[in-house]
Formats: C-alpha cells, sequence, structure tokens
C-alpha cells in the first residue's frame, strides 16, 4: 500500500483521484486546497489530515518526511489550477514523493525541461493523467492507423464544445494566464490524443481564438485535422440544446464517427494502476500536446482563409 496526498482536493477532478487511489488499494493521508468544501473526502479517506494552508501543509509533510513515518509520502496528486502544476511538482519531489499531476502538466514547454532536472536532482518521478491513451476506442483507432499503408494519410474533423457558466470568467479558468486558455483548459488532452495516434506535428494554425472558443487546423505526420473547441453554450448544435444538454464531442475521421463518449469515469483508475505497475506517461510523452497549446496561445488567427472547420461557418 502506497501513501497519498492530494493538492486542490475541492476541484472538479479531485473525485477521480480519490476514487483511484481509493480502489488502487492504496491511502490518502492529507489533502490540501484553500476552499474548504472538501466534504467529498468522507466517501473516501475520512481520517486523512485536511489543511487550508499550504504553509501548514507543507511543515506537516515535511515533519513525515523526516521522521520516515508510517505515512510518510510516496506520491503527490496534483488538482490545483494549471499555473500551480508546475510549483506543485517541484514541491512534490523535494518533498521525495513521486508526482501524478492532471493535465496540463505545464502551461509552457521550457517548464518541462526544468522539471526534468528536477527529477534528477530527486531520483523522483512526474507523472500525468493522459488518460484518452488508455481508451479502447483510441487504442483500437492507433492499431487502424499503424496497420494502414504508411503513405495513408486520414482526414480529421474535430469538434467539443462544453458549455460553461457565467462563473467561468470569473474563475482562474477565464484568466489566460492562469489556465492558459480554452484550448490549453478543454483541448489540450485531444491534442496530445491526435499526437498519440497520428504522429508529430508538422503544421499549426489557427483560425479563430478567443476567450470562448477556438479553432485551427493540424497537420501530423498521419493525419490532417480541422478542430473546434468551445465552452460557450450558444454554440451548441440545436438538437443537443433540445435535449437538455450540455456537451457535445464528434471526432469524424475519412468521414465515419468514432465513438469515444463512453469510459472515461474509469479511465484515472486505469492510469493510477499504470503507474503503480511500474508504467505511466511522463513528462516526455507531455512535450507536444504542450508545444500544441503554447504555439496556438501565440498564435495570431487567419479567420476563414484555407482548410478550416466547417463548423466556423454555422456559428460565424
Amino acid at each position: 500500500m502506497k501513501n497519498f496526498v492530494l493538492i486542490g482536493a475541492a476541484g472538479y477532478i479531485a473525485p477521480r483521484h480519490l476514487k483511484a487511489i481509493k480502489e488502487t488499494n492504496n491511502e490518502l493521508v492529507a489533502a490540501m486546497d484553500p476552499n474548504d468544501s472538501v466534504g467529498i473526502i468522507d466517501s473516501y479517506f475520512p481520517n486523512a489530515d485536511c489543511f487550508v494552508e499550504f504553509e501548514r501543509f507543507e511543515r506537516h509533510i515535511e515533519k513525515l518526511r523526516r521522521l520516515k513515518s508510517e505515512r510518510s509520502i510516496d506520491y503527490v496528486s496534483i488538482c490545483s489550477p494549471n499555473h500551480l502544476h508546475d510549483a506543485h511538482i517541484r514541491f512534490a519531489l523535494r518533498s521525495g514523493a513521486n508526482a501524478i499531476c492532471e493535465k496540463p502538466i505545464v502551461l509552457n514547454p521550457w517548464n518541462i525541461d526544468a522539471l526534468k532536472d528536477v527529477e534528477f536532482d530527486t531520483n523522483k518521478k512526474v507523472y500525468t493523467i493522459l488518460q484518452l491513451r488508455l481508451h479502447p476506442a483510441i487504442i483500437a483507432l492507433k492499431k487502424e492507423v499503424e496497420a494502414s499503408p504508411k503513405d495513408k494519410c486520414f482526414d480529421v474533423d474535430l469538434l467539443y464544445i462544453t458549455s460553461r457558466g457565467k462563473w467561468y470568467d470569473y474563475s482562474w479558468k477565464g484568466d489566460i494566464k492562469k489556465s492558459g486558455g480554452v484550448c490549453t483548459n478543454i483541448g489540450v488532452h485531444f491534442y496530445d490524443m491526435l499526437h498519440f495516434i497520428f504522429g508529430n506535428v508538422k503544421t499549426n494554425i489557427v483560425h479563430l481564438k478567443n476567450d470562448h472558443k477556438a479553432s485551427g487546423f493540424l497537420e501530423f505526420d498521419r493525419a490532417r485535422v480541422r478542430w473546434f473547441l468551445s465552452v460557450d453554450t450558444k454554440d451548441l448544435p440545436i438538437e443537443i440544446l433540445t435535449k437538455g444538454l450540455g456537451t457535445h464531442r464528434s471526432l469524424m475521421i475519412n468521414g465515419k464517427e468514432l465513438e469515444f463518449s463512453d469510459g472515461f469515469t474509469d479511465l484515472h483508475t486505469k492510469i493510477y494502476e499504470n503507474i503503480l505497475g511500474g508504467g505511466g506517461f511522463g513528462l516526455e510523452e507531455n512535450r507536444v500536446a504542450i508545444e500544441t497549446v503554447s504555439d496556438i496561445r501565440n498564435a495570431n488567427p487567419l479567420g476563414l482563409k484555407g482548410d478550416y472547420h466547417p463548423y466556423l461557418k454555422i456559428i460565424l
């Protein structure tokens, strides 16, 4: 049994980490979040020590490390806001623990290089939650691509709209300096998925970019991808709105829809099992996706020119 602590225990994604720690038969010994709305912990680890001040939390973890207690930390799970991931990973490694960090692992590619130095200094590892790499439908597609003729290039249309309310603009997610923008918030795992299946990025063009939506064109070794991402409810198709749904996800490959809507809730547990079994996705596996979102963030949009996503004509 391994000992875990959780940073960002009040966040949206934290319950999936709590569930994963529990289902892999490990123990949460401490949790930290400046927001004290962490009652969800009672469903998993009611005896975990909880902190709302990072300084007191850090002192507690240091005490456990120095005493070489049975509750000394093996892993730090990180669910904090995006801009804090880098600092919290460093804290984990320097506390003698490995880090399991939510995506995006960092906001900028050069942060990966700096963290690799800390890994080397501490002899500890950084892992991340690239859960789509373990999704059965994605694995099957990757095998199909690998089995196809080497000169075959796939045409892909990615559409992902997940509505967010007014709170979004007032939270850290609405601050590009903290979140990295909409593509980093909701898109980074899709860009990693595309890289995982189709190879490295050759071309990265942005057609539309604002606080709530973005669209562009990516050319990979084996695919040409038109993509559209949005958190704006008004962008949802009418048939989705009339059903009272708030999310629409579509991945078309050579005109055929790939269905991968199901199976998301258990993927965090699979990631944890993979890490604890000696696998896991480390810093280098994240590099292409982080470079992709960084380039998008700093690009000048072209507008309706070139090979843009057809959904742009509907919403513009």
